[in-house]
């Protein structure tokens, strides 16, 4: 047996169960033998199981796939079942992978609009479901509109309903209180802002950035292509949305990556960029006996301290620009989703400066979403990259090509760790 999508068929043994990384699908001979646990935790879009007579593809919803055996196939059921045997068509019968994808714009307008729109706070502060007469009275919203986004969030299982004397009374999952709510210690509700209001009129211009290799700011927002951050912090307000995008994006990912390596030997610790902090708070609390200074622009560290500051602060903010000044002494750098912004000798120029700094065992902790050194993926991380181009002069790189770039400016021990999330980490030392 073997995955049609491999060039090169891998063939499994019975009962077999082979996570294939190539291109992330999953093969098995007998259904029985995979636990719904090993499905939880497997990440691949397609799971595809030998079913007799013909090998029957799953496309899975990633929340709480369910199983039930009827006859010679397989029912996968959550919020909407789907019989195994509908989807062993291959996509040159009928594509349903493409009008997925298609459909793609719409899940997130789904998602941006309703977090905009105040739909998951409501429904966390309320405690009770709700009504979409309730909740469209509530936010000022019509009810024709309000009844259709609600229908909306619950076909993408953010939402669930349940009937009660005719009526639909909707409810948050615990992703949706947890994620979309403002109120949540862990909610990305500033980074789907950002996404709304700043990412989707960008790539809006996606052809044009593609025919002319440079970002859309300009044709975006009326200023100029070069000025990267002066698009990005045109205002006040869009300062803060982006920080916020920041803040959110550390919350998520902060302690896996400054515990992807031991760092507990470095005392002096500088976030280049450090922006609202929020990083560099993680690194504070992963290694309490470190100094954690954020260098920033002296913008960004006013807004900080106003918006993002934190009673007994455990790091210290100092401005600066690290590209044009002279950048703090420090044991270690961290230099985090700021190399991805800029052209290669820009950030050599830089890396150059740090490595001048560095006594010997110093080093830099770069973090950065990394593509497979074979470009296949991830997915993720190749959407990133078409970001930079729609909005920045960088580009997201495999691990090599920072390697490489470490290298050049004299640092030779380098550590690559892949945390199996949004970032990644390299650690390179003097």
């Amino acid at each position: 047996m073997h995955c049609r999508r491999c060039v090169k068929p891998k063939r499994v043994s019975p009962n077999a169960f082979s996570k294939i990384t190539d291109h992330g699908c999953i093969l098995a001979d007998s259904l029985p033998t995979i636990s719904q646990q090993q499905l939880h935790h497997t990440p691949p879009t397609f799971w595809l199981f030998y079913l007799k007579p013909k090998l029957t593809v799953l496309h899975l919803h990633p929340l709480k796939p369910t199983f039930t055996r009827l006859g010679s196939f397989w029912l996968l059921s959550g919020r909407s079942a789907v019989m195994a045997e509908h989807m062993s068509q291959s996509e040159l019968d009928y594509p349903f992978k493409l009008l997925e994808y298609f459909n793609g714009f719409r899940v997130s307008k789904v998602i941006f609009s309703a977090c905009e729109l105040g739909v998951f706070d409501l429904l966390l502060r309320s405690q009770e479901p709700l009504s979409a007469q309730h909740v469209a009275q509530e936010l000022g919203t019509s009810l024709d509109g309000m009844e259709r986004l609600l229908d909306a969030l619950v076909g993408i299982e953010i939402l669930e309903v349940e009937k009660t004397d005719g009526t639909a009374l909707y409810s948050s999952t615990d992703v949706a209180n947890l994620y979309l709510a403002k109120g949540s210690a862990k909610s990305l509700h500033d980074m789907i802002v950002y996404q709304s209001q700043t990412i989707y009129p960008l790539w809006n211009n996606l052809v044009d950035a593609v025919r002319e290799g440079k970002n859309q700011n300009e044709k975006t927002f009326g200023l100029p292509a070069e000025e990267v951050f002066q698009a990005i912090y045109r205002s006040e307000e869009d300062m803060l949305k982006f920080m916020g995008l920041m803040n959110s994006s550390w919350v998520l990912d902060g302690h896996d990556v400054v515990t992807a390596f031991n760092l507990s030997g470095f005392q002096n610790v500088v976030d280049l960029g450090g922006c609202t902090g929020a990083l560099a708070r993680e690194m504070a609390k992963a290694y309490p006996s470190s100094t954690v200074t954020v260098f920033d622009l002296q913008q960004v560290v006013e807004v900080a301290q106003k918006h993002f500051s934190q009673e007994n602060d455990a790091i210290v903010f100092q401005s600066g620009d690290f590209f044009t000044g002279e950048i703090p002494t420090a044991d270690l750098y961290v230099l985090a989703r700021i190399i991805h912004d800029w052209p290669e000798e820009k950030c050599l120029t830089l890396l150059k400066k740090i490595y001048d700094m560095c006594a010997p065992g110093g080093g830099v902790l770069l973090v950065e979403a990394m593509l497979f050194e074979n470009r296949r993926g991830p997915i993720m991380t190749q959407l990133f990259s078409l970001n930079m181009l729609v909005q920045t002069k960088g580009r997201e790189h495999p691990p090599s090509e920072y390697t490489h770039m470490f290298n050049k400016t004299g640092f030779k021990n380098i550590q690559v760790c892949r945390t199996g999330k949004s970032y990644d980490a390299i650690l390179a030392i003097r």
